[in-house]
């Protein structure tokens, strides 16, 4: 089977995605051995490694958000595996809030450090999740630190070290981008589609 020399260099930097993933836990533990401000966690991977990175880090605009929610968002079609370089379009360039979902998981990816959640559109454990993400930018400094604070007067601990499943789901709000990523280990088993909001800024009771 002959492959396109674009097919060829996809793949390569899938593969290369997922080698550095994979270490990027022991380097984490170097570079942020006891960061708590989750406004100085330190990437452990150049932005290069990033899937999409320019695309991701943006602000998110001004003007009036489209209402959507996890149900509606988990059957939006999906396309192959865009360019690396792909920037926004279409979807992705239509600002989006959910009044209501409930946040299931939350921890801090040590590769770009953005806080990485799922949320789902019950509070079931089993139920199907999507991904939101607040990037690593200053500009959501404020945004990551809210997330922490909150999460920890619901008894959870979110830092560079600490995060995962939330045992009692949280109801959240947020407003955002949608962002359509690729097929990999990008967090529990319950996350049904590609589909993000990335960057989101999410709104804790």
């Amino acid at each position: 089977m002959n492959l396109s020399r674009k097919t060829v260099l996809r793949l390569q930097s899938v593969l290369l995605l997922v080698f550095v993933t994979m270490s990027c836990g022991t380097i984490n533990r170097i570079i942020n051995p006891h960061v708590k401000d989750l406004c100085n966690c330190v990437p452990t991977l150049p932005d290069a490694v990033d899937y999409r990175h320019v695309a991701k880090h943006v602000p998110i605009p001004s003007g009036t958000p489209q209402e959507t929610d996890v149900s509606t968002i988990l059957t939006w079609p999906t396309d192959p595996v865009l360019p690396p370089d792909q920037l926004r379009f279409g979807r992705e360039l239509q600002l989006v809030h959910i009044s209501q979902a409930y946040l299931q998981n939350a921890s801090v990816n040590p590769g770009d450090c953005d806080v990485h959640m799922e949320i789902s559109q019950i509070p079931d454990k089993s139920a199907p999740r999507v991904v939101i993400e607040t990037p690593v930018d200053s500009e959501y400094c404020t945004a990551r630190q809210n997330i922490q604070s909150k999460l920890s007067q619901h008894g959870f601990t979110l830092d560079v070290n600490n995060g995962g499943e939330i045992s009692q789901p949280i109801a959240v709000s947020l407003i955002g981008l949608p962002f359509e990523d690729f097929e990999h280990n990008r967090g529990s088993a319950q996350v049904a589609t590609v589909w993000e909001i990335h960057p989101a800024v999410v709104t804790i009771p």
